[in-house]
């Protein structure tokens, strides 16, 4: 098996800077490029990147890339590439997924059964095994993907399973939620630190809370969850122990967060305390049920994230530009606040009231959306 790896984490459109940065504070260098971090390392990285992205989507291992505008073509670059280094005999190896954008070859369904087929060639050859004996998957997993853009194929090995934005701790959640590793980046995206004050005032099922709970706590995001590479062969069982058991042992326990998140609707101020409860960070968070316009603080240099109902989660739009207006008015008398807040709604300056420091465009899925930042006065705390 291989010691060595191309591999790459993906990541929603506009975030890829906040992976790469994530990739580097793990001692990584990478490449970042749209909508992926490329890297290479050992299994060791791949457990490693696996525990502590908070940002990522997936970590795959890229198998190869050719060039190919025909069938055939595909055919013998599958072929090629040295699938005795990843796929034991016995190992399942479905065509999971194939994507093909500016390219010749575009039927999807043809190229994920002349990929399988190639593959199983390989197999069949390297194991000495009958042509017309079919290989037996009854092993572990490995979800091949296979990507061509611009007649280039890219071939992949998907490691972590279920997307990395599955923590584990949501017991239940409500319409529409964010998901957790936007979440995370937004926070890294923001001016928020541990030392300062946060709060969510749209906090639905807690997932800024949390999240920003678990950086405070150094928690790697993946500690509470399972990854497709634990059942691989070659993967050392000891090593992903002791790299758990790190990562456990770097928690801070000890540390006092002020994190507060409160939602109009007290059915979903109780799924948030499940779920922070679940993810071990309950003790760090203040959940109440409020009304938005409610909010008052004499705190300061504090950091609002919000991600408040928009477009298909509130179709009322006057109930839209009220609660604009209200968010507006609420967090203008907190001049040494920044607020964060993620919404679809183009219109949301005029309603809120106040223009933007710094808008940046994302997508919740495939919805497209801005982060509106408005970046507080900063003035000295008073020593005490």
């Amino acid at each position: 098996m291989k010691e060595k790896f191309n591999l790459i984490a993906t990541a929603a459109a506009g975030l890829e800077a906040v992976v790469g940065r994530e990739v580097r504070d793990l001692g990584i260098d990478c490449q970042v490029e749209n909508g992926r971090v490329r890297f290479s390392g050992d299994v060791k990285t791949i457990i490693q990147t696996n525990l502590w992205l908070r940002s990522a989507d997936r970590i795959k291992i890229v198998v190869g890339t050719f060039p190919a505008k025909t069938f055939e073509e595909l055919f013998q670059g599958v072929f090629a590439l040295d699938w005795e280094n990843y796929l034991p005999l016995g190992a399942k190896f479905p065509i999971s997924k194939a994507k093909c954008v500016k390219s010749k070859l575009h039927n999807e369904p043809s190229v994920q059964a002349i990929s399988k087929k190639a593959v199983v060639k390989k197999l069949q050859k390297h194991y000495a095994r009958p042509e017309g004996v079919p290989l037996q998957e009854n092993g572990a997993e490995f979800k091949i993907e296979v990507s061509i853009l611009k007649d280039l194929v890219t071939v992949m090995i998907d490691t972590s399973g279920s997307s990395l934005f599955k923590r584990g701790y949501r017991t239940e959640k409500g319409g529409a939620p964010i998901k957790e590793n936007m979440a995370a980046a937004i926070l890294l995206l923001s001016n928020w630190y541990p030392d300062k004050p946060l709060i969510d005032p749209t906090c639905g099922s807690g997932t800024f809370c949390i999240e920003a709970a678990m950086i405070g706590m150094k928690m790697a995001p993946g500690l509470n969850r399972s990854f497709a590479f634990e059942d691989w062969n070659w993967v050392d069982k000891d090593l992903v122990r002791q790299l758990r058991a790190e990562a456990l042992s770097q928690i801070d326990q000890d540390i006092q967060l002020d994190i507060s998140g409160s939602d109009l609707d007290a059915r979903l101020v109780e799924i948030a305390k499940k779920n922070a409860e679940e993810a071990g960070v309950a003790d760090q968070i203040h959940f109440k049920q409020m009304r938005l316009q409610d909010l008052h603080t004499e705190k300061i240099n504090g950091v609002i994230i919000s991600n408040p109902p928009y477009g298909e989660r509130l179709l009322d739009d006057d109930a839209v530009t009220q609660l604009y207006q209200e968010m507006g008015q609420t967090f203008a008398p907190l001049k040494t606040w920044s607020k964060f807040i993620l919404t679809s709604d183009e219109a949301f300056e005029a309603k809120y009231g106040s223009q933007a420091d710094k808008k940046r465009k994302l997508y919740n899925g495939t919805l497209k959306v801005d982060l509106y930042q408005y970046f507080g006065q900063r003035v000295k705390r008073q020593l005490d």
